[in-house]
């Protein structure tokens, strides 16, 4: 499961695709079984809400109002709560990503180090053109992050959970490789 932040600050993740289909729900069958187990880790219900945020965004790949709502109905808190700390932490996602999410650090070590070639590179090859928008069939989605905690290793890359290290410009391609 990543833990990597999913936007950086002005960062807006928009797609050319839309999830119009009905919301189905997520914590049915062996959903449920797993959230109620984590739930008994906790001395209230709200405090299995990170995890449970996190099983909506695995199952969906965002976390969209209607997985905001269920969380709340399942933990006993109201939906305005749940999306607060959604809304808080960069690392849900509020709205579709393609397949595969690109997280590129552009702060200032990685900046100096090649950050905007590379950020550059993965627009041009995944068909993205612009950060926050997802390629039209619907694989790639490309963003900047502040700062993925590597800096002796610049410049470091997530795409979904996988965590790269030392990515320039002209490794780009092999990175897009192992995604294909």
């Amino acid at each position: 499961m990543s833990h990597g932040p999913s936007a950086s600050a002005g960062a807006i993740i928009r797609s050319g695709h839309h999830d119009d289909a009905p919301y189905e729900p997520v914590f049915v069958g062996e959903a449920k079984v797993r959230l109620d187990e984590l739930v008994k880790r906790y001395p209230r219900k709200v405090g299995a809400l990170l995890p449970a945020l996190w099983m909506v965004q695995e199952a969906r790949g965002w976390v969209s109002e209607a997985g905001m709502a269920e969380v709340a109905a399942q933990l006993d808190v109201t939906p305005a709560y749940v999306k607060g700390v959604v809304t808080f932490y960069t690392m849900y996602n509020q709205h579709p990503v393609g397949k595969y999410l690109i997280q590129v650090c552009t702060t200032t070590p990685c900046h100096v180090c090649g950050a905007e070639d590379v950020v550059r590179a993965f627009l041009d090859q995944t068909g993205c053109g612009e950060l926050g928008v997802t390629s039209e069939d619907g694989r790639y989605t490309v963003i900047e992050v502040e700062c993925l905690g590597a800096c002796g290793f610049a410049t470091p890359v997530m795409v979904n959970s996988d965590f790269l290290e030392s990515v320039s410009a002209d490794r780009v391609a092999d990175v897009l490789g192992r995604y294909r």
